[in-house]
């Protein structure tokens, strides 16, 4: 039976107007093609069909959707996933919007055209539109200096046709008489832009704060343009204008001032689909598009200019968190959201959990939360603190973050203060970091109710740092190794042995291994739940969604998060909507896994509810305790093999014996509850925020040093030493080696000996 086909208008050439009510967004302008999609439509097909429609290409295409219901978040798709997964949302509709962007300097058929309130007359076509040349512009003078153009219709690169794309867009920027504009700046601005696409330079005539006229910069061209205000209005509106160039144009050579806000103007544009964009893709793009060189620092400059227009400045944002805490709560009743200033109203701390993350973890989630945190280096830095839960799916469960000016013992103590009144959920398992004033919080807060797993990565860290010096690159590798094979071990006696294995390699390793708290991080010793999950990275993607905001203003940062979280829930809220099974889909792969193991296994019974099970080793299985002597069934909560071969032999289900929350049903829970939107936001009425309460950024300064970006693997932590070539000795070399200084000052000849030695055996 062939798929639902669905209508995919697809729209270009337009732009995002933003509802003032409730932040909604409208698409306005531009053209629209109907295509038809099913699920056998494949990204790249659908791509070169919207090319052919809009006469475009199909490199720097994105295409972007609403979700059903929210005008609020736009979703990217980037593979074939994404377009199956849009189909499948709007599977009951018969049609759904998607919106073409072009980026890059890929045009569509329609300008994007966002500088005049009314309606505009068309004009007639330029014959040329021009490209700045590379070798015109001095970086140094870019923001301050005239810039010059080239001659209309002649084009010093091949990338030409990029170039006169782009100019394309701003070709009716003015249309002529009648034109209004809101402000004067926007005129002007306009009016810089049209110069540019028709290739020529302008000078002021009057300037002023209720006229303005302009002329083309050649001596005796009759091009020119007056707007003054409109009575009794504050509109913007060209009162005579002459289009006419009598100019030499092959002599003429134009030039416009790039200053850093209107550069910024450009990139703005860009910030919007792309909020990472860097600087370094920023010069890259400009020249390719517009002939402008410019610098890493211009570039930048340029990007903060533009963030500024858009979002507002880092300062006014820790201004706004107390709206943006009301907000939260306003929209999504049962929230917490918490901020916190000095004594002297700097920044201290924001808490924010969400009631849909609060109630899925509650109901559906295991009690296990996995502490960390990363560094933000926005302007003024600070620390994100994040407490991450484990879903029945094994997937990562966002519950609860706060922002902090700086990491300290007192910060953690709050944050997890916080975290209880929040979650309400005891006894619990948390894996984390054993320093930093955690462990002496979590005792201090919880009490018995919590069991603290040390996190093995760090436990890793600190045994090679503690050992640097005394060992062989490899020795540290190979107790490192049996490290982890020791806190996986399931019984007391595989610890043992890993122990020992260690012991033969370092008796002082050995002794480390066991003052370092076994019963905090060995799965034999251990009385929490981890599952499996013994490191606190578990909440990777979360972190990375903070690597990707961490520059932001801090109320953009928690507004873009606060999407990406709504986003998640929605998504695996709708894809759960279609399992099948009664347990989650990476679960009962595992299960399947064990029970096909279970086929060559022989079963004894014993006594009652207890059993003797043989394969490679005897085990014991008591199936009323959900206990076997292997320990898989306690440490990961679903039957193993061992027990899975008794339910075989006596007719029973292992269905009824994995943890619940590992159940499809379970998982449905977890995502019951939605994040609503949160309107407003980005640029809010000055009536809205509290002027009473006033918070101004930390006091903080980049620490020094290179940002450390990423987390490496426990195993890439050992790096190898300095080696002595004479006394075989780590951490020096022959030149600073004790041994050989001795011999210099007892016999000199015998040193030259030995060094010549030395040498031979180097070469």
């Amino acid at each position: 039976m062939a798929s639902k086909k669905i209508i995919a208008i697809c729209q270009s050439g337009g732009e995002f107007v933003t509802n003032n009510e409730d932040g909604s967004l409208t698409y306005v302008g531009g053209e629209a093609y109907a295509l038809d999609l099913d699920n056998q439509t494949l990204l790249n097909d659908f791509k070169q069909e919207v090319a052919e429609n809009f006469e475009c290409g199909t490199d720097g295409m994105t295409i972007k959707y609403f979700l059903p219901g929210n005008k609020k978040t736009l979703i990217t798709i980037s593979k074939d996933k994404d377009l199956k997964r849009m189909i499948n949302f709007f599977k009951d509709s018969e049609q759904v919007e998607v919106f073409i962007i072009a980026e890059e300097g890929v045009a569509l058929s329609t300008p994007n055209v966002t500088g005049s309130r009314s309606s505009r007359t068309n004009v007639s076509e330029p014959e040329h539109t021009p490209v700045i040349p590379m070798d015109m512009i001095h970086p140094d003078d870019l923001f301050q200096a005239p810039v010059e153009i080239s001659p209309p219709g002649v084009y010093p690169s091949s990338n030409d046709e990029k170039h006169r794309k782009a100019a394309m867009q701003w070709e009716n920027a003015i249309t002529g008489v009648g034109q209004r504009f809101n402000s004067f700046s926007e005129f002007r601005e306009a009016l810089h832009k049209y110069s540019i696409a028709h290739g020529f330079t302008y000078k002021y005539k009057k300037n002023e704060s209720r006229r303005v006229t302009a002329k083309c910069k050649s001596e005796g061209c009759a091009w020119s343009i007056y707007a003054s205000k409109l009575p009794t209005t504050e509109l913007i509106c060209i009162k005579t204008m002459n289009p006419k160039h009598t100019c030499d144009g092959a002599a003429v050579k134009a030039g416009y001032r790039s200053t850093r806000g209107w550069m910024g103007n450009i990139i703005k544009e860009k910030l919007k689909v792309a909020p990472n964009y860097k600087p370094k893709d920023i010069a890259n793009d400009i020249e390719r598009e517009y002939g402008i060189q410019l610098n890493y620092s211009q570039a930048r400059r340029a990007k903060e200019k533009a963030r500024e227009q858009l979002q507002g400045s880092y300062r006014e944002a820790y201004s706004q968190l107390p709206l943006l805490c009301e907000k939260i709560k306003e929209t999504n009743p049962g929230s917490v959201a918490i901020v916190y200033a000095k004594d002297d109203s700097s920044f201290h701390r924001l808490f924010i959990s969400f009631h849909a993350s609060i109630a899925g973890f509650r109901q559906g989630c295991r009690a296990l939360l996995f502490l960390d945190s990363t560094l933000l280096y926005a302007k003024y830095q600070g620390t994100l603190l994040a407490a991450v839960g484990v879903d029945g799916n094994d997937g990562v469960f966002p519950l609860a973050f706060a922002v902090v000016d700086e990491e300290t013992n007192d910060n953690w103590h709050w944050f997890l203060s916080e975290l209880k009144s929040t979650v309400l959920t005891c006894p619990i398992t948390f894996v984390c970091d054993f320093q930093r004033g955690i462990r002496e919080s979590l005792h201090e807060i919880f009490n018995e109710e919590c069991h603290h797993g040390y996190c093995l990565r760090y436990l890793a860290e600190k045994l090679n740092n503690d050992l640097q010096g005394q060992f062989s690159h490899e020795a540290r590798r190979l107790m490192i190794q049996d490290l982890y094979t020791a806190a996986c071990a399931p019984t007391l006696e595989s610890f043992e042995r890993c122990a020992e294995n260690i012991r033969a390699i370092s008796p002082d390793a050995y002794d480390w291994v066991t003052r370092s708290e076994p019963d905090h991080w060995a799965n034999a010793l251990f009385g929490g739940a981890r599952y499996g999950h013994l490191t606190s990275n578990f909440g990777q993607p979360f972190y990375d969604w903070v690597m990707e905001v961490n520059e932001l203003p801090i109320t953009q940062m928690v507004d873009v998060l606060r999407g990406k979280i709504m986003e998640l829930i929605y998504t695996r809220r709708v894809e759960s909507s279609q399992w099948a099974t009664r347990l989650t889909p990476l679960m009962e792969e595992k299960l399947q896994s064990e029970t096909s193991k279970a086929g060559s296994l022989h079963v004894l019974p014993s006594h009652g509810s207890t059993f003797e099970v043989r394969g490679e080793s005897v085990d014991v299985v008591d199936i009323d305790q959900w206990d076997c002597s292997c320990k898989g069934w306690q440490l990961n909560g679903m039957p193993c093999c061992h027990a899975i071969a008794v339910f075989e032999c006596i007719g029973r289900s292992p269905y009824d014996y994995c943890s619940r929350y590992f159940t499809t049903e379970s998982y449905h829970v977890t995502y019951v509850e939605s994040i609503s939107p949160i309107p407003n936001l980005e640029n809010p009425a000055s009536a809205e925020v509290d002027a009473a309460v006033i918070i101004t950024p930390p006091p903080c300064k980049r620490p020094p040093g290179r940002p450390k970006m990423k987390k490496v693997d426990a195993f890439d932590i050992v790096k190898r030493q300095m080696q002595c070539s004479k006394c075989k000795g780590l951490g020096h070399n022959k030149k600073t080696c004790g041994k050989v200084n001795k011999f210099e000052e007892s016999d000199p000849l015998l040193l030259t000996g030995l060094e010549t030695e030395d040498l031979e055996g180097a070469e």
